[in-house]
């Protein structure tokens, strides 16, 4: 189901239906970009540590704007002995509430974007049509600056949208205004003295629009309804109503509903988020640690500097997180798959020893057909993603005995998989553990190196010849770690020196 502004509220509530009656939810996202420096070697080096790795993704990833969201709800239904899915596919887009409200700044990448339309992808959805959202700090700052005019209001101070007589003199109006104001008056008499009930005053500027309030507050004592109206084109104007007593209450009463109808809409997709995590429902995704940073930065809250307060902010938003690329690079899977991208796992676990899941889509929900291969859409990458974890579970169940054709999200089979997040090409930590501490490998083979801007992967290969097997981690143009394959060769390398500089890393905590 594709989701934009135009149908989000009408859909909100069969969102939230869909993900309290799953069974576990799978998710994905597609972004403006990924690195806004560093090459996707430099960001992603094969010797990070997990503090290294997400230090570098908070500060050279999350300028770029999460705009398209993927969900898929899978349930169970033991009679049918299939999961019945519910795809949603989301456009989401940083549109700034009010004039108050944060008029986010993002950046994207082009490879990202040629590559995003090279796909299909719809541009337009996200900009013209795409869902507003706020994070918590956001939505609170919102919601006490909309309590503190009403405050205002209610004890006659600012710029109240009703006419009572609690000011005490006229406003003072600078000379280059009164021309204005006092056309203002004259028309506010007529609409007093004729029969029609409603006056909408010409487009003007903030400030004369706080002069016609001041001095209408002061000059007419009661019987008018005075408020400022936005038009399609971002034009505002004061509309002046006549009104009695009891038309004005009820008038402050709409008001006041329809703008915390009109906050509730500025938080948007952020209620999605939170209705997934109220849920604490199981989290399925494809190497998603950048998924999950995104949507904690962009829904919830900045992400914060030190890993470890990262790894709480993140399990108090998704208490359960599985990550298909690490289940299927672990064992018993291992050896099995030969290549774990997205799209290759999908067809690798339709065959045997896998089964491909029986999957049924739910009445009014779009139906994706795999062999169209849809990527690089959210919604289908969070679909297939889903189907991946099910096939992986249900082949765990071939283990047991009796052995099991169906394993479920809460199955204690898959829990040795919840929780740890796919760190890409990390040569000797294969996963961030979000619920305990980080494997600290012994790294007493590794080399730092540095060397001319010139040499290329093959000049240190070819320096290195007599050490065997290497493997090279590039951190910039002139410099690179470099793994010999036993510690007691590191020795040797330091003697022999190559061609700047060489010095043995015993481990990489320590840059």
């Amino acid at each position: 189901m594709e989701v934009t502004r135009q149908n989000f509220k009408d859909t909100l509530k069969t969102v939230c239906s869909a993900v309290e009656e799953a069974d576990f939810l799978a998710i994905d996202g597609e972004f403006s970009g990924i690195s806004d420096g560093p090459n996707v070697s430099a960001l992603t080096n094969g010797l990070d540590t997990p503090e290294q790795r997400y230090a570098k993704l908070k500060k050279h990833s999350m300028d770029f704007l999460l705009f398209q969201f993927g969900l898929c709800t899978f349930k169970y239904d033991q009679e049918k002995s299939k999961y019945i899915i519910k795809p949603f596919n989301f456009y989401v887009f940083p549109k700034p509430f009010n004039r108050t409200s944060p008029d986010l700044k993002f950046i994207c990448q082009s490879s990202s974007i040629d590559f995003l339309a090279s796909q299909g992808f719809d541009f337009n959805k996200v900009f013209c049509n795409g869902i507003p959202y706020l994070n918590q700090d956001e939505e609170v700052q919102l919601r006490e600056q909309s309590e503190e005019r009403r405050n205002q209001q209610a004890n006659g101070v600012g710029t109240p949208s009703f006419i009572s007589p609690s000011s005490k003199g006229p406003a003072h109006v600078p000379e280059e205004h009164k021309d204005f104001i006092n056309r203002v008056i004259g028309k506010v008499e007529a609409l007093l003295t004729n029969s029609e009930k409603t006056l909408d005053l010409e487009p003007c500027t903030g400030f004369q629009r706080k002069l016609i309030y001041q001095t209408l507050n002061w000059k007419f004592s009661k019987g008018l309804h005075v408020e400022t109206v936005e038009t399609e084109k971002k034009e505002r104007y004061i509309q002046v109503i006549k009104v009695d007593d009891e038309e004005r209450k009820r008038r402050e009463q709409q008001k006041r509903e329809r703008e915390q109808e009109e906050l509730n809409d500025a938080v948007g997709f952020s209620r999605v988020i939170h209705a997934i995590s109220k849920s604490g429902k199981l989290v399925v995704g494809h190497n998603m640690l950048l998924d999950v940073m995104h949507t904690i930065h962009q829904f919830y809250c900045p992400l914060p500097e030190d890993l470890q307060d990262f790894k709480e902010v993140t399990m108090c938003v998704f208490p359960r997180l599985l990550d298909t690329k690490l289940m299927a690079s672990t064992q018993p899977f291992k050896e099995m798959i030969t290549n774990t991208s997205l799209a290759e796992l999908e067809k690798q676990v339709k065959e045997a020893p896998f089964k491909s899941p029986q999957v049924e889509t739910a009445e009014g929900f779009h139906s994706y057909d795999t062999a169209q291969e849809q990527l690089h859409e959210a919604g289908y990458d969070a679909y297939i993603t889903g189907l991946c974890f099910i096939s992986m579970a249900n082949y765990l169940g071939s283990f047991l005995t009796p052995p099991k054709a169906y394993i479920s999200a809460h199955s204690k089979v898959v829990e040795p998989f919840f929780n740890k997040l796919f760190l890409m090409r990390i040569i000797d930590i294969p996963y961030l553990n979000l619920t305990g501490p980080d494997l600290q490998p012994k790294r007493d083979h590794v080399l730092f190196v540095t060397f001319p801007k010139e040499w290329k992967t093959s000049d240190l290969y070819q320096l290195f010849s007599a050490f065997g097997n290497i493997q090279v981690s590039w951190l910039d143009d002139t410099s690179a770690f470099v793994s010999l394959s036993q510690t007691d060769q590191v020795q040797i390398g330091e003697f022999r020196k190559p061609y700047r500089y060489m010095r043995s890393f015993c481990n990489s905590r320590e840059l």
